[in-house]
């Protein structure tokens, strides 16, 4: 007969509450505090005061720490959704690893104080970010995308996610009025449809700050299988710039200030009018044409003859 103690895991009197599901623990941790039973609450105090080692102890380490027995830590983890201490370990592990400077108030506010001028803090990120970009861009490659997009049949925008889809669509906005058959995507699934529908003569242009949204490096594989021009506006050395034809790649650095919106918005944004401009000037009969109908059509519709954004 076996003396080997069983994994307190496996033990058939601790029943699993179906497959785990939670993606934040240390939410989860915060919820529940102060409604754990007695002994569960004492894991959960011992986990708050040790919480960035946690995930290199034992269950064992962990039961001794918090005065408590293992199979008491393990109603612990299920109590936040998880099926056990392996997964409880894995899933604060993967929280810390991207909430660290959520978690620690002087981090939040990076090197300024809260008092500093708003717009100043905003403006100096954005002068800083678009004179990194601005070293970091090929003229040529600027050229070479121009070209692309002012002889293409019909352009697809692509961008999953907030920033990415903004652009997308400011892509789209852009370049219609040049006379170029645009339109932006931003779900994945009408993205990877998209991609099919491309053949030569068409082009799609991507936007991703991280490079790594499988959603565009899919959709972006699928367009230039069949023929299509694949230009991407992503962070260099991506998945992202590996697949395109054309990359514009770009390497900002983030403000470690978590309250203020990103400045490579901006970057991005900077990149796709330096493109519409280059575009214009090569099709300028046409888009002098485009712009003067446009205006026409709106002043035929609000009356209005007032000063107006001239590119707009």
């Amino acid at each position: 007969m076996s003396n080997k103690t069983p994994d307190p895991e496996l033990t058939a009197e601790l029943p699993v509450r179906g497959r785990a599901t939670v993606a934040d623990v240390i939410s989860e941790l915060r919820m529940h505090d102060g409604s754990f039973a007695a002994r569960e609450q004492k894991v959960a105090d011992f986990v708050k005061a040790h919480l960035e080692t946690v995930s290199e102890m034992t269950i064992a380490k962990v039961a001794e720490g918090a005065d408590v027995s293992t199979p008491t830590v393990i109603r612990f983890c299920r109590t936040l959704g998880c099926e056990g201490f392996r997964e409880f370990k894995l899933r604060l592990a993967q929280n810390l690893a991207v909430s660290h400077q959520y978690l620690q108030p002087s981090m939040a506010l990076g090197e300024a104080g809260p008092s500093d001028a708003p717009l100043d803090r905003v403006l100096g990120a954005l002068f800083a970010t678009m004179s990194t970009m601005q070293s970091q861009v090929d003229p040529a490659d600027i050229a070479t995308a121009s070209d692309q997009l002012a002889n293409c049949h019909q352009l697809v925008a692509a961008g999953i996610g907030g920033g990415s889809s903004m652009l997308a669509a400011e892509a789209a906005n852009r370049f219609f009025r040049l006379g170029i058959p645009s339109v932006s995507v931003n779900d994945s699934y009408a993205l990877q449809m998209h991609a099919a529908t491309l053949r030569q003569g068409d082009v799609m242009l991507m936007f991703s700050s991280s490079g790594e949204a499988d959603a565009v490096v899919g959709a972006a594989r699928v367009a230039r299988s069949y023929g299509a021009k694949t230009i991407g506006i992503t962070r260099a050395r991506s998945r992202l710039t590996e697949v395109c034809e054309l990359s514009i790649g770009i390497d900002l650095s983030e403000d470690t200030d978590i309250f203020k919106p990103t400045a490579s918005r901006f970057a991005y944004l900077a990149i796709l009018d330096a493109l519409a401009l280059s575009v214009a000037h090569q099709n300028s009969d046409q888009t002098r044409e485009n712009l003067r109908r446009i205006r026409a059509s709106l002043t035929a519709y609000h009356g209005r003859t007032d000063p107006q954004p001239l590119g707009d």
